[in-house]
């Protein structure tokens, strides 16, 4: 479901990342990067599926949840997760130049803070990374 929400962004000339979270084993929020779109520099797919899983169960605290995203979090978007208390984090393909769940920093396993969220990396990795390295490439071609 992220890799087909991720190419969604490709419909607005969005780097294509998707996010879904799920508790409970139910979808409560999807999103894709909508920051040329929007001209949002926060609309990050993890922060458009955090927003729409809090409408869904009516809060902010997102405990229980789990978010599926296509490529490793920022720090925004990790700061956002830590924030909400997701329990975890499945992502992707790796970040190496912003990367804030291992790759570059680790925010959402930092032990000072107050709340750490559970990490798995590099699931669909070559999916993710292709469709990244497609959009990019385009770009580059102009």
């Amino acid at each position: 479901m992220a890799l087909a929400e991720a190419r969604r962004a490709l419909g607005h000339d969005d780097v294509p990342v998707g996010a879904v979270a799920v508790r409970d084993g139910e979808v409560v929020g999807v999103g894709h990067n909508t920051r040329e779109v929007h001209g949002d520099p926060m609309g990050h797919a993890e922060i458009t599926a955090l927003r729409a899983a809090s409408l869904a169960v009516g809060g902010w605290r997102l405990t229980g949840v789990t978010v599926y995203v296509t490529l490793e979090p920022c720090p925004m978007c990790a700061g956002a997760m830590l924030q909400a208390r997701v329990d975890r984090c499945v992502y992707g393909a790796p970040d190496p130049k912003v990367g804030a769940a291992g790759s570059v920093t680790n925010l959402l396993g930092h032990p000072g803070l107050l709340h750490r969220v559970e990490v798995s990396g590099g699931i669909l990795a070559e999916e993710s990374l292709a469709a990244l390295g497609h959009f990019f490439e385009r770009r580059r071609v102009r």
